[in-house]
């Protein structure tokens, strides 16, 4: 079965440059066999913890909405400034692949830990499932980010103006954040761009969910290639917490894969924002 390696491609959508969760990966820790025994738990570390000792919380104050052509620009500024400043972080990803038509489906916990600039390891924790979707979609999964990586192909997928056409759609509510729509379309029909809509938040301009279709499929033998993925504010970086895929396999038939991050170690510029939490 050929690699499959569009959620990958889906994963380096996020932010504009080298910022996305799969900005530097090690082949030697792409696929192992998992250890045996329980597997640590850890919660998901959230710069939008208002949590503190005290009586009473103080009185929130009024965010402005800003503007959407602002909300653009402190898009870009910040991902520029992740690119630069982002040295490290740990986070324990679970992979969840599912093959309705052939009745498969999978598991597989591992630890990500990424060094800049060029080091992304994978520790497995657990797999759970059908050998098949383990060997032929989870590993091949994995292996394809260090394809993706070493090709140096993580800018030319990143949303910015060089890749994209933005076009404003208005304001909407997601899950209780005002954010601006705008939709994308890319210059060029290569793998890993798609055709869809991002949505910052109206706020501070941080993105908070890409959605589309992969515009031209990394295989022959996977084709319409859909995707939803959702990032949050971690300390001063804007990282992938959740993304949803499904597409059509030749053989397989077709292929849903959820993938969840919590993030467990951070640099110490966000340490020092969790440090202030009980």
């Amino acid at each position: 079965m050929k690699c499959i390696v569009f959620v990958v491609l889906v994963l380096g959508l996020g932010l504009p440059g080298d910022v996305s969760a799969q900005v530097v990966v090690s082949a030697a820790g792409a696929v192992a066999s998992p250890t045996e025994g329980g597997q640590p738990k850890f919660n998901l570390l959230s710069s939008n913890d208002q949590s503190f000792s005290g009586p009473s919380a103080a009185v929130t104050p009024t965010l402005l909405v800003i503007s959407a052509e602002l909300a653009v620009a402190r898009f870009q500024q910040r991902s520029t400034t992740q690119s630069a400043e982002l040295a490290s972080y740990s986070a324990i990803s679970v992979i969840r692949a599912e093959l309705p038509d052939t009745s498969q489906h999978g598991e597989y916990e591992v630890q990500k830990t990424f060094r800049a600039p060029r080091t992304l390891l994978f520790k497995p924790i657990r797999f759970v499932g059908d050998k098949f979707v383990k060997t032929n979609i989870i590993a091949r999964l994995l292996q394809s980010e260090v394809d993706h990586v070493e090709k140096d192909d993580v800018g030319q997928t990143a949303i910015n103006p060089a890749n994209y056409k933005l076009s404003y759609k208005g304001k909407i509510d997601i899950e209780g954040h005002l954010v601006h729509v705008f939709q994308v379309k890319p210059y060029k029909k290569r793998p890993g761009l798609f055709k869809g809509r991002v949505y910052l938040e109206a706020h501070t301009g941080s993105l908070l969910r890409a959605e589309g279709r992969i515009v031209k499929s990394p295989s022959l033998f996977v084709r319409h290639i859909e995707f939803v993925q959702d990032y949050a504010d971690i300390g001063s970086f804007t990282l992938p917490v959740h993304v949803h895929s499904e597409a059509r396999a030749f053989i397989v038939g077709h292929m849903f894969i959820d993938i969840t991050y919590a993030y467990q170690s951070v640099p110490p510029e966000m340490q020092a924002i969790l440090l202030k939490s009980p």
